[in-house]
């Protein structure tokens, strides 16, 4: 309402509701009473102007859409388990400044796991969200992951994947053929697809990109494997 109707008036009347009826009153009076007359009349005319409101909104959209729209802001909640909330945060905030600063979203941690990603659209949440849920995913043995060359060494290339999972590609594991230089087949961050083959005595990840079409992702070992458990197969 404006400013001259507020002050002069004797009474502001909001109402809210649906076709069904109201679901939410405001009033303010600057005198001492109304009578059940006016407020018939007040709620008479509040149903006209909800309903002729609501028809204007049905002839652009008849109802509820089954999912947000692409372009639109949205809040996602999610849980991790709350030994892996200090590799999401970082040193000194170091990694979810990064997701925050990449991905545009605004990211919120509570103490039990729970994290609440804003983001302007649908390709930045999935963005934050993706990143968040490689960092405290687990490395899953046979498994094919993305990652970059973050280190290379005689005996073979260490490459991060996972968020902050780190690997060794052993030189033998670098290319289908023999491998005389790391630095023939990889340089350090280069993009790399692995499959991992294991964990050492130590816990560490072992990788292969041998076993991997660079190009397309495809499992190569997987591949070799199928004569023979077509062999076996009942």
């Amino acid at each position: 309402i404006l400013g001259d109707e507020d002050h002069l008036g004797d009474m502001d009347f909001k109402v809210a509701g649906t076709e069904r009826g109201v679901t939410a009153l405001q009033m303010d009076i600057k005198i001492t009473s109304i009578t059940e007359e006016i407020m018939r009349i007040a709620l008479s005319q509040a149903r006209e102007g909800r309903l002729l409101i609501l028809g204007e909104m049905a002839k652009a959209l008849t109802g509820a859409r089954d999912s947000v729209s692409e372009n639109a802001p949205r809040i996602t909640t999610f849980s991790i388990p709350k030994e892996k909330i200090r590799e999401v945060i970082g040193s000194g905030g170091k990694v979810i400044r990064e997701i925050t600063e990449t991905t545009g979203a605004k990211i919120d941690i509570d103490d039990d796991g729970t994290i609440k990603v804003a983001a302007v659209d649908g390709e930045a949440a999935r963005a934050a969200i993706d990143w968040i849920r490689g960092i405290v995913a687990e490395p899953e043995v046979g498994v094919i992951y993305p990652g970059k060359v973050v280190k290379v060494v005689d005996f073979g290339a260490f490459v991060n994947f996972l968020g902050s999972r780190d690997g060794l590609v052993h030189i033998s594991e670098l290319a289908p053929h023999r491998v005389g230089k790391v630095a023939d087949v990889v340089k350090l961050g280069d993009p790399v697809k692995v499959k991992v083959l294991g964990f050492d005595d130590r816990g560490k990840v072992k990788l292969s990109m041998r076993q991997v079409d660079q190009q397309t992702g495809e499992d190569l070992g997987a591949r070799r494997q199928e004569p023979a458990q077509a062999k076996v197969a009942p």
